[in-house]
C-alpha cells in the first residue's frame, strides 16, 4: 500500500499539494480525514528526531534524484527502518516552500478502514465520488 500524506491544516495542505508550482494544484480535490491511528513516531522536533535516529537533513533530501541514481534515500531509509520497528506512520514537519514553522504532515505506512490504523474521508455532505467512474 502507498504511503498515504495528510496535512494537518488547509494552508499546509496547498503548500503540500502544489510545491512552490503555480499551477500544479490544477486539477485539485482537498478531503478531510478522520485519523484513528496508533504507532506514530513524532519526528516533528529535534528530540523526536534524536529519539528516533532521524535527522532533518535525511528527511528533506532530494529523495528522487537519489531514486532515480539507484541510491536509496535517507528518508526512505528512516520509512523502512521506523517500518520495521512497528511503527505505522510519522508525523513531520513540513518541509513545503513558505510552511510556517509550526506546520506538519502526517505520513502514514500502514492504513485502512479498521483500527488500529484506520482512516476514513470525512464526506457529511456526500459530496466525494463513489467509485473510479466518478472522476471521469
Amino acid at each position: 500500500m502507498p504511503a498515504l500524506y495528510l496535512a494537518l491544516d488547509i494552508s499546509t495542505a496547498v503548500l503540500e499539494a502544489n510545491q512552490g508550482f503555480a499551477h500544479k494544484i490544477d486539477p485539485c480535490t482537498l478531503c478531510a480525514y478522520d485519523v484513528d491511528c496508533d504507532d506514530i513516531a513524532d519526528l516533528r522536533d529535534e528530540s523526536g528526531r534524536k529519539r528516533h535516529a532521524a535527522t532533518l537533513a535525511d528527511m528533506e533530501c532530494a529523495w528522487l534524484s537519489l531514486a532515480r541514481a539507484g541510491v536509496t534515500p535517507p528518508s526512505w531509509a528512516i520509512a523502512t527502518r521506523l517500518t520495521g520497528e512497528g511503527f505505522a506512520g510519522v508525523l513531520v514537519p513540513s518541509l513545503a516552500r513558505r510552511a510556517r514553522a509550526d506546520a506538519y504532515n502526517l505520513v502514514l505506512w500502514q492504513w485502512g478502514p479498521d483500527r488500529p490504523h484506520r482512516v476514513t474521508v470525512s464526506d457529511p455532505g456526500g459530496k466525494l465520488p463513489k467509485n473510479r467512474l466518478s472522476w471521469n
